[in-house]
């Protein structure tokens, strides 16, 4: 018996409070840091995490801070991210990490503290229906009723935060059984009837579709975040490499197929490339493996994909034939399916290559047509700094690095996916499905608590960055050092964006400035700029420089780059840059729009222009 085991057996023959147990099943499930902001009814559990020396306890600024810093720790670790929060106000804040955790698949427990027991619907002062509230964005929600059940409910709670497809689990306490005492059983069995995410994987029928694999003149793979999550990124590689096929990504999977490889064709959807969008819509065989077909990646359902046999490998069943019906339906780990594929190939003679032209010839001179005809590109203008520009730098001075990189979201999220080229797999930390404004700077702080040793990088938005900037305390005091570059255009660039394409440029509450009677549009950068991001900044004692002009951009990003502590980047851009290419809502891949295109001033709308552009193809 090792000194470990005998001080378990010590433990679990003690009376402890309902928050002590707590807190020794979140060490016992290998929690190293918890983001938790305490209130009247979690008082119990702060005090019992101040006393354990296992838990580093972060107290964010906001509990939606607190929320996307744990998401942000799942999503770079693929381990549980951990958020507590009180009662009624507090709870009610984490609801929107736990929603983003829910349609991005992350792995979070979010612990929320309850009101007594015996108060629960009596509309007691800061009572609120957690329970109820989560119930439709969450794998699972508990509300304790039982104070020996703590332990057990928190053994089930990671374990399903984790298995199978991974995302949010709600564990609400109420404060008498966070107080009350009791002889814990840390080794209580799970009981989840119902709940089998162990997926025998069907390797003859995957064995069955290599003969169609290897037939297929146009075959592409389309992966999605489902690859990242079952730690599948060496599979997916090999299996491209081996059927010589090329790899798109959604947002959620960047990473899993290196966008350097010859065989990656970068991300499709809304906003991706157009040799993406391409290649998967014209393929003949689309390998879908971890995606969900969402409708920001396939536009108008019915006119994606149209002439390809789809198969769908997915742990999910619910998301199969959901939106887009498949030909070959494969319920499976990726993971294992891939494995599957792999040594079917290899027993069939298959060998590995980077990037084999003669196999595919025809298919991969039509791409590489594309990428030549439709490459990601942007307008530079004497006197402003492109928004592509500072995320290409970016790219070149950090690149050797392997930083890991967090956003918000608009306009920069996606100018960061398009020009910043990842390698490995969780090194993207962006909010996908929820879309969620002021993700990027606490989910950083969820990375850099993670990795501590590793250079994390916030890009971000000044409407973005404003919505959690109250968590630049947190990472002053938690001395983080976080590396904000925020894209200062003064607008919400992408509703902006918008506004051109469908209102004939009327801004409707989109400009964040001083919005003056005499205020001039056609300015790229005002004259008075709020909020003031060096003065803010220096009242959390974060150092911050602004950049207004392009030649002192490199210096400055390097400069940023080479502190020792947290630094804020305010890069002043123009405002009426455009994401492109797009594919507008409900549309396919054959309506994307290459140019920016605005109203005309005289009522006809960028609908009515854009009827003039040629489709890709």
């Amino acid at each position: 018996m090792t000194a470990n085991d005998s001080n378990k057996d010590t433990l679990t023959q003690h009376s402890m409070t309902g928050a002590e147990a707590l807190v020794e099943s979140l060490v016992r499930q290998g929690v190293d840091v918890v983001f938790a902001y305490p209130g009247g009814a979690s008082m119990p559990i702060h005090q019992a995490l101040s006393k354990e020396s296992r838990i580093r306890t972060i107290l964010p600024r906001h509990e939606q801070g607190g929320g996307f810093a744990a998401e942000g720790y799942g999503r770079a670790t693929g381990k549980v991210g951990v958020c507590i929060s009180t009662s009624g106000p507090g709870a009610t804040n984490m609801i929107t990490p736990i929603a983003d955790a829910y349609l991005d698949s992350t792995p979070m427990v979010a612990i929320t503290a309850q009101v007594v027991s015996s108060l629960i619907g009596r509309g007691a002062f800061q009572e609120t229906d957690v329970f109820g509230m989560t119930a439709p964005i969450v794998k699972h929600s508990y509300l304790v009723t039982k104070l020996e059940d703590i332990p057990r409910v928190i053994n089930e709670a990671f374990y399903l935060a984790q298995s199978g497809r991974p995302g949010p689990v709600v564990i609400d306490i109420p404060k008498d059984f966070q107080e009350g005492s009791f002889v814990p059983d840390f080794d209580d069995e799970k009981d989840l009837p119902g709940y089998d995410p162990n997926v025998e994987c069907p390797s003859d029928r995957l064995k069955a579709l290599v003969p169609l694999i290897l037939s297929a003149k146009r075959p592409a793979i389309y992966a999605g975040g489902g690859v990242i999550s079952a730690e599948a990124s060496d599979e997916l590689v090999e299996f491209a490499e081996l059927a010589q096929i090329p790899v798109a990504t959604s947002l959620m999977g960047i990473g899993a197929m290196p966008e350097t490889h010859p065989l990656s064709v970068r991300w499709l959807g809304m906003h991706g490339a157009v040799y993406a969008n391409n290649t998967v819509n014209e393929a003949d065989l689309v390998i879908a493996l971890g995606a969900r077909f969402d409708d920001r990646v396939t536009g108008a359902v019915s006119k994606f994909c149209p002439d390809a046999t789809i198969v769908h490998v997915d742990i999910d069943a619910s998301e199969i034939n959901k939106n887009k019906k498949v030909k070959y339906p494969v319920r499976a780990n990726v993971k294992d399916a891939l494995q599957v594929l792999n040594a079917e190939l290899k027993a069939l003679g298959c060998k590995r290559e980077r990037y084999d032209v003669s196999r595919r010839a025809e298919w991969f001179r039509q791409i590489e047509d594309w990428k030549e005809q439709y490459p990601l590109s942007y307008e530079e203008r004497d006197g402003y700094i492109a928004p592509q520009t500072v995320i290409e730098e970016l790219y070149r001075q950090t690149a050797e690095l392997d930083p890991i990189i967090t956003t918000g979201v608009g306009q920069h999220q996606m100018f960061a996916a398009q020009f910043y080229k990842f390698d490995k797999p969780r090194r993207l930390a962006t909010s996908g499905g929820l879309g969620s404004m002021g993700y990027g700077l606490p989910a950083a702080m969820g990375v850099q608590m993670a990795y501590p040793d590793r250079l994390v990088v916030n890009i971000d938005g000044d409407g973005s960055f404003l919505m959690n900037v109250q968590e630049l305390a947190t990472i002053k005091v938690e001395r983080m050092p976080i590396k904000c570059l925020v894209l200062n255009n003064q607008h919400l660039g992408m509703v902006v964006q918008w506004e051109d394409l469908k209102y004939d440029s009327n801004r409707a509450q989109t400009f964040l400035a001083d919005a003056h009677d005499d205020y001039d549009p056609t300015h790229q950068t005002p004259e008075v700029i709020y909020p003031d991001f060096p003065t803010l900044c220096a009242g959390f004692g974060i150092k911050c420089e602004r950049v207004t002009r392009q030649e002192d951009l490199a210096a400055a990003i390097a400069r940023m780059i080479a502190s020792p502590e947290a630094y804020v980047l305010d890069v002043m851009v123009p405002y009426d840059v455009h994401v492109l290419p797009l594919i507008p809502g409900g549309m396919s891949y054959k309506d994307v729009l290459l140019e920016r295109i605005a109203g005309d001033g005289k009522g006809r709308k960028a609908s009515d222009l854009g009827k003039t552009l040629p489709s890709a193809l």
